[in-house]
């Protein structure tokens, strides 16, 4: 059966019917890992029955013979920007210049605090 005869379903994935949620086990067995590079974010729009606005969502697709179901996955965010930065990769880029890692010299192997002294103590045995 062609995809475009298929039956299409919206679905969150804490409401998958058995037979769907093992399909979706299967397909992603490491859970959200395994899920991030298939995750799409949807802005729907404005519902055409209601008239009210549609919140976006993220979704997977699980296809079988005779249906293609669009699995909603629960995204818990603060900020739908910082999701799309890191679905994108920048997030890793921003993390190294934070720690001061990003652009550091190759082989720069000096302390950041040149009194080592500190680090010391009295019970130090190798000094015997």
């Amino acid at each position: 059966m062609n995809s475009d005869s298929k039956r299409r379903h919206v679905i969150s994935q804490e409401n998958l019917p058995a037979d769907i949620a093992h399909l979706f086990n299967d397909k992603y067995p490491k859970g959200f890992n395994d899920l991030l590079p298939d995750l799409v974010k949807y802005s729907p729009g404005v519902n055409p029955r209601t008239g009210k606005m549609i919140e976006p969502f993220y979704a997977v697709t699980i296809e079988t013979d005779s249906d293609i179901y669009l699995v909603k996955i629960k995204v818990d965010i603060d900020n739908p920007e910082d999701v799309e930065r890191w679905l994108e990769g920048e997030e890793e880029a921003e993390a190294e210049e934070v720690a001061g890692t990003a652009g550091a010299p190759e082989g720069d192997d000096t302390l950041p605090d040149d009194n080592i002294s500190q680090y010391g103590g009295d019970d130090d045995s190798s000094d015997s």
